[in-house]
């Protein structure tokens, strides 16, 4: 190989060259990727070659075969799922995370990894509003920290019936349920898998109109066999409406049947950062672990989720270990809080955004964010041949498109909105995603990145304004 050094920089040179092309083209590229599956195949699959090829020239040919396959969900024109973007701080927090190359799972091995996260759990749960005696887990996203926190959940139901389940396994063991509404996101649903709980003994309850579990439902089921173990899955935002459940009517309940109270927020829990929004989670640092993401509202790159877990006991009893070539630390070991051992120093660019914001900065990102949802569910929802289905109450909305048949009904309007909505996606203007909701297939609107602008608004109601019009006139 050539010089260390000199590849080194040359390699970092190509990439920073290219990244800040990339992201300063956000204003104006396409916001889906251009590329088809056969065109992308075909550039990355390279013959594996017997010797290896100059640092430089490898990420040359990484950006060239990439072209076109990249979302742009950097850009304030992105609306699709949950997915936010990284700011300059943390997207370069980022980069010094893999430049340093720390194994963050214990003290011992990368000590500034290791205080970074120590310091930037305690902030989040200062922003979020969270209890302070709580643990904490940096984990890669929110299907993790449910993982995390319901591990803790089957250890303290566990132990308070004298059962070791990290020695002795599930087996012979009473059976846990889980009680949630029908709303309940998959992540969290995976989790139960994944911890050998079981989807079967997942109990879905019915919502109410707004989406919300009700205090007559949840206490009917949880009068059915009072004595079981259970889990309450409430949730701080759900996917389509952005719906919250009433935490301080129902996490009382669930504890007055000896329940544990999970949250998933994945992105909802961040209401709490604002007070125009906090309303909306009022009640819900009386539960006893909470999920949410960062790469979601708080906009730092991809991988980030914290797990916050009231019961350190049980917190820590669910993941720690000790061997003969762990040392003893001085400082926290985030291997006794997360499912993973080696892991990424995520903790960096967790702390890096919440130093560049600070509390105003925060609070501000999610009022704009919602402010923008709002406007564009409304005035697109208002263009003729759409109709606004829900009225976003954070940054979340739906919007459908109606067939230009004659005679149309709901299969019609279906596929038609299916067809507006993968005609604004190449069009390049924004991108949104589609879902089935109530029935009917509806337009997501889900606004999360800090760069999303009144500009970006105003232009993407007009590209949608345009194409509607053009596709019912065909």
């Amino acid at each position: 190989m050539p010089d260390q050094k000199d590849s080194l920089r040359a390699a970092l040179s190509a990439a920073l060259d290219h990244a800040l092309t990339f992201r300063a083209a956000d204003a104006d590229a396409p916001v889906a990727a251009q590329a088809s599956h056969e065109g992308l195949f075909a550039k990355f699959n390279l013959p594996l070659a017997d010797e290896g090829l100059p640092s430089e020239q490898v990420i040359r040919e990484l950006i060239h075969a990439a072209e076109g396959g990249i979302s742009r969900n950097t850009g304030g024109r992105f609306y699709g799922w949950v997915m936010g973007g990284s700011t300059p701080a943390s997207l370069a927090a980022d980069w010094l995370t893999s430049a340093w190359d720390q194994n963050a799972g214990a003290y011992a091995v990368a000590p500034a990894a290791a205080v970074a996260e120590e310091v930037a759990g305690e902030w989040l749960k200062d922003i979020l509003h969270l209890p302070a005696e709580a643990s904490f887990a940096l984990v890669t996203g929110c299907q993790m920290a449910h993982t995390t926190c319901l591990a803790a959940a089957r250890w303290r139901l566990m132990a308070d019936r004298n059962i070791d389940v990290e020695r002795n396994g599930l087996a012979g063991a009473p059976q846990i349920r889980i009680i949630t509404s029908k709303e309940a996101h998959g992540t969290a649903l995976r989790a139960v898998r994944l911890l050998g709980l079981g989807t079967a003994n997942i109990h879905s309850l019915p919502s109410d109109e707004n989406g919300r579990l009700t205090a007559e439902v949840l206490t009917a089921a949880l009068a059915d066999k009072p004595d079981a173990p259970t889990i309450v899955l409430l949730q701080a935002g759900d996917l389509n409406m952005g719906a919250y459940d009433d935490f301080a009517t129902l996490i009382p309940i669930a504890k007055a049947h000896k329940a544990w109270v999970h949250v998933d927020g994945a992105f909802g829990l961040w209401a709490a950062a604002t007070p125009r929004l906090a309303h909306l989670v009022a009640g819900c640092n009386l539960a006893d672990s909470w999920a949410t993401d960062g790469h979601k509202w708080l906009n730092v790159p991809y991988d980030s989720g914290f797990a916050f877990v009231r019961d350190r006991e049980a917190h820590r009893g669910a993941f720690a270990i000790s061997t003969s070539y762990v040392e003893a630390s001085v400082g926290r070991d985030q291997l006794d809080w997360t499912p993973e051992w080696s892991r990424r120093a995520r903790g960096f660019s967790a702390w890096a955004v919440l130093r560049e914001l600070g509390r105003n900065g925060v609070a501000a990102l999610i009022e704009r964010t919602c402010a923008h949802s709002h406007a564009l569910v409304t005035r697109i929802g208002a263009l003729d041949g759409a109709e606004m289905l829900w009225k976003p109450q954070i940054n979340q909305g739906l919007v459908r498109f109606l067939s230009p048949k004659s005679a149309a009904v709901g299969a019609d309007h279906d596929a038609f909105t299916d067809q507006v909505v993968a005609a604004i996606n190449r069009s390049g203007v924004a991108l949104f995603s589609n879902a089935n909701w109530r029935g009917k297939r509806v337009m997501r609107v889900s606004v999360c990145n800090w760069q999303t602008s009144e500009a970006d608004v105003d232009r993407v109601v007009a590209g949608v304004s345009e194409i509607l019009a053009t596709l019912r006139s065909e």
